[in-house]
């Protein structure tokens, strides 16, 4: 009990109390996957989403409660719920009351960097479901339109550095937005009418005008990378340094001389590297695995839940 009490996250620790744990998120991502091309992306931007709100906890996928986290504004247009829903089913009918949503919701997203062709990186669990689900904790949530400062305040208040800032930014490597998410930047970009960010290159902006037109329809999405849109590698971060990048938020890492040198550090030069590219996963991974870690519940903390959207 002592041990148990002291329990932290490793590598692992399903292996003997549900061995087939982390296979059966992999079948279930997987296959959603095969109809669904988005489920990766949607998978890891749940995990990020779910860790940045009081923790890697699960509580984003609370639905029963009155103001649950996940219809806060900046959780707009999350997926995967039904896919981590799933992946509990199964589980609980092959270990029952073992294996934390919280985890589900890690192991997914490693799985979604590795279908996408994206590296694969041994994910720690042992995290326990939190207790509590409310909209109103969710202004910790970065959003695509604040400044560089804020971005890093947000960032490191999670204990996560200007190299994990950028580093986890390059997720945006697969997926796709939506135009309500870029609509300032085309049209009224730090508040003035008509006025575009000029960190857009003058081509590209043409582009996501005619894409996402002012009064278009805000719910038409683009992809966030547009040259390997479905490939998980760190083209996203090319994008970025040449005024290519989609939201704000990403176009803001070349406007900060901290966040430009790390950027710089994965992708800079023209030329493309087998070796740098190495680098970014391995560091991208590392990445990961950190954030992961943030605010998570262990030992007799929170609760292992019977199903994912709900308290026991």
């Amino acid at each position: 009990m002592f041990g148990f009490t002291k329990a932290q996250l490793r590598v692992g620790f399903y292996s003997k109390s549900c061995p087939r744990a982390e296979s059966i998120v992999s079948s279930v991502i997987r296959e959603a996957t095969q109809t669904e091309p988005r489920i990766p992306a949607l998978m890891l931007r749940l995990h990020f989403h779910d860790c940045f709100v009081e923790g890697c906890d699960g509580s984003i996928l609370i639905d029963n409660v009155a103001d649950p986290e996940r219809e806060a504004f900046g959780h707009q247009g999350l997926g995967g719920f039904v896919e981590v829903e799933k992946a509990k089913q199964q589980l609980e009918v092959a270990c029952p009351g073992v294996v934390s949503c919280a985890d589900i919701v890690a192991l997914a997203a490693r799985d979604a960097v590795v279908l996408s062709k994206g590296p694969f990186y041994a994910v720690q669990t042992g995290r326990r479901d939190g207790l509590v689900s409310s909209k109103a904790l969710a202004s910790e949530m970065p959003d695509a339109d604040e400044s560089i400062q804020v971005l890093k305040s947000k960032f490191r208040a999670k204990g996560l550095t200007d190299k994990d800032l950028v580093l986890l930014s390059a997720a945006h490597t697969i997926g796709t937005t939506a135009c309500f998410f870029i609509t300032s930047r085309l049209y009224s970009f730090g508040g003035r009418a008509d006025q575009s960010d000029p960190a857009i290159n003058r081509n590209f902006l043409f582009q996501l005008k005619s894409q996402c037109p002012n009064n278009g329809d805000v719910n038409h999405r683009i992809p966030l990378d547009r040259t390997t849109g479905q490939i998980f590698d760190d083209q996203i971060l090319r994008n970025i340094r040449d005024g290519f990048a989609v939201i704000g938020s990403d176009a803001r890492l070349n406007d900060d001389i901290a966040t430009k040198a790390i950027l710089n550090m994965y992708v800079g030069g023209r030329g493309i590297s087998k070796a740098k590219a190495s680098f970014f996963a391995k560091e991208f991974a590392a990445a990961m695995v950190k954030m992961g870690q943030i605010g998570v519940k262990t030992g007799f903390n929170g609760e292992i839940r019977r199903k994912c959207n709900s308290f026991n």
